[in-house]
């Protein structure tokens, strides 16, 4: 199965140096969130957007797509859905390098929510490491077999509302917890009453993420 999404040109208007794979949550699609894109633009003018539909639309929800099925917040359903959605996001990494000749150190992976998930999932168990994953909103699946499963230690930057009522932050900071204790560089931040969604401040540490992470390859 191979995804596709809207996409955003480098703003430079040459050939992308980096590469931004940005990865939606539930229900949502990839027309909100290249949504990011036009903000991190200025500061990263050679890089390419993509933000892929996820592979299954969501029943009675047109328009929204979901990585995988979830009806609660059980650790056991996020692991059984990272699991078998990972591969077809995989399989979209590897299309998106070849496309662009671009090697895994000039990509970076952004994630809001179920796309967190997946970014984290798939981007710390991929044979190259990639530059950096940034994951808004998230939650970390299979913890237990992280530290036997993880191919690379990529920086990670986690960020959270702590009014969100969806995702709860304990959330990030479990995975922050996690990802540490397997050795995985990761800073995180909690944005102050904000909801399930993604605060001016989150959108400048995000961008400030990126263009470390990407400047480095």
């Amino acid at each position: 199965m191979s995804l596709s999404g809207p996409r955003q040109a480098p703003k430079s208007g040459g050939t992308p140096k980096s590469l931004v794979i940005l990865c939606h949550g539930y229900g949502s699609n990839g027309n909100d969130l290249i949504g990011l894109a036009p903000h991190w633009a200025d500061a990263l003018p050679d890089t390419e957007f993509v933000a892929p539909n996820a592979p299954q639309a969501v029943p009675g929800l047109p328009g929204g797509y979901q990585w995988f099925g979830i009806s609660n917040l059980d650790p056991e359903v996020i692991t059984a859905g990272a699991r078998s959605a990972g591969p077809v996001l995989d399989a979209f990494i590897d299309e998106e390098l070849a496309r662009t000749g671009l090697g895994a150190d000039r990509l970076a992976l952004v994630g809001f929510s179920q796309g967190t998930m997946l970014a984290l999932h798939v981007g710390l168990r991929r044979k190259e490491q990639i530059a950096g994953i940034l994951g808004y909103s998230g939650a970390l699946a299979a913890p237990e077999t992280l530290a036997d499963e993880m191919q690379n230690k990529p920086p990670v930057q986690l960020i959270h509302g702590d009014a969100d009522e969806v995702l709860p932050v304990a959330f990030s900071v479990k995975a922050m917890e996690v990802l540490r204790e397997a050795g995985v560089p990761t800073n995180w931040h909690i944005s102050h009453k904000i909801p399930h969604s993604i605060g001016p401040d989150g959108l400048a540490i995000g961008c400030n993420f990126l263009q470390e992470a990407l400047q480095k390859g």
